[in-house]
């Protein structure tokens, strides 16, 4: 009984646990889910405190029948742990709003509901700086959580300059890009910066290989310098791979083959050779994002279909990777490597695959490395991309302040630059 009993605890700690995990999908009826700027698919909500309708978030019901969604947010310290304190010390208003926009499914092969809303409502937003997550759940009940999205929420009272460089080190200044940044502390009371600040860097808006800890190298006066050589450096990766599914009817350069014998449309994918060696060559790409979109409907967010993606990707010789797991990495996998973006290697055709069902539209991704015994390290693009300077990436650095009587990390400073416009 006592060993049953320390069961069941552990399992539901590991419950909750599991349910804080951000931009992750619980519910397998659950698709297309898009959380961005309001007005642009390709920005990352990252709002400014106080603001209203500043976002716009969609997803699909594929169950087809209308249903009772709400959503609430849950304030996050910097390392996105859900602080301790009750959400009417960080939300105005009601703790939950109800999803009351929804369109069932017109002209689609596949039936569902649509649902969206501008966030954050006057009668439920957050009313302190800081990680949050918006959680999407059923009947009012957090319990049946449906998904997790990621939102920042930021008051600027920190300034940052930030700029990209070539690393010194001869051994990386081809394959990586260092990113250095100093921040004007003025306006806030900073005793102890080891304590009180924290420091994120981004590339492309990833989480899964983001630089933390950094430590100022210099501080002179109101200024903290972060330019130590080893302390951000990032592998430039190569420019994202993508596909074009606007049409189903007519094949775009990277599909091979579509097949409507089923209910669910097949979109088989030309195989994705490993470019390591391939020249690098500049054009324009949504840096892991996806982009809801038709040529052949009017409202693509209810009238566009769904199909089932053949994705191959062909290592070298044909012979799987010793000791490393493929994954697909990109905003529609959530950038999580695990069971939802692993590749299956079939030794017949001495290729990895793997299928995903994505509705229609346009979407950027790359592909992953990691050792099956490495859950803990990030992701590696040496294999599958390699890693190229000229390498356009968008960084991102997020400073978060606490003082001494804090609870929770506040957001207090963001700055986005471009590698290609900085980078020397």
């Amino acid at each position: 009984m006592k060993y049953l009993l320390a069961s069941l605890i552990a399992l539901v700690v590991s419950a909750d646990v599991y349910a804080q995990q951000p931009d992750m999908v619980y519910m397998p009826n659950i698709q297309g889910v898009k959380f961005f700027i309001a007005g642009n698919q390709l920005a990352y909500p990252i709002i400014n405190l106080g603001a209203t309708m500043a976002t716009e978030i969609h997803f699909d019901d594929l169950d087809g029948y209308v249903k009772n969604y709400n959503y609430t947010f849950q304030l996050c310290d910097a390392d996105w742990q859900p602080v301790d304190l009750s959400p009417f010390d960080y939300i105005k208003g009601f703790s939950q709003g109800r999803f009351s926009q929804y369109m069932t499914s017109s002209v689609a092969k596949i039936k569902y509901v649509h649902y969206q809303a501008l966030l954050p409502e006057t009668s439920c937003m957050p009313s302190q700086s800081g990680n949050y997550l918006l959680k999407v759940f059923l009947n009012g009940d957090t319990a049946q959580l449906a998904f997790t999205k990621r939102l920042l929420v930021v008051n600027k009272i920190v300034n940052i300059g930030l700029q990209v460089q070539h690393p010194f080190n001869s051994d990386l200044n081809l394959t990586h890009q260092k990113v250095q940044f100093t921040i004007d502390k003025s306006k806030i009371n900073i005793l102890n910066p080891r304590q009180q600040l924290k420091i994120v860097v981004l590339q492309n808006y990833r989480w899964d290989n983001a630089i933390t800890g950094m430590q100022p190298l210099f501080m002179r006066g109101n200024s903290f310098e972060y330019n130590g050589e080893q302390d951000c450096l990032f592998p430039a990766g190569k420019e994202y791979r993508w596909v074009n599914l606007t049409s189903l009817r007519l094949q775009s350069d990277r599909v091979d083959s579509v097949s409507e014998q089923n209910k669910l449309t097949e979109v088989f994918l030309k195989p994705n050779p490993e470019r390591t060696k391939f020249r690098y060559q500049v054009y324009v790409d949504y840096d892991g994002f996806f982009q809801i979109n038709s040529t052949e409907v009017p409202s693509p967010w209810w009238q566009t279909d769904y199909a089932k993606v053949h994705f191959i990707f062909v290592p070298p010789g044909n012979q799987a990777f010793p000791d490393k797991n493929v994954y697909i990495s990109g905003e529609m996998t959530g950038y999580h490597e695990d069971e939802s973006s692993i590749m299956d290697f079939n030794p017949e055709k001495g290729v990895y695959e793997r299928s995903l069902v994505l509705k229609q539209g346009y979407y950027s991704y790359n592909y992953v490395t990691k050792p099956i015994r490495g859950a803990d390290e990030k992701p590696d693009f040496s294999f599958t991309e390699g890693n190229f300077w000229e390498t356009e990436n968008t960084y991102t650095v997020l400073v978060y302040y606490r003082s001494f009587s804090d609870r929770s990390d506040e957001l207090v400073g963001v700055a986005t630059v471009n590698s290609t416009t900085t980078i020397q």
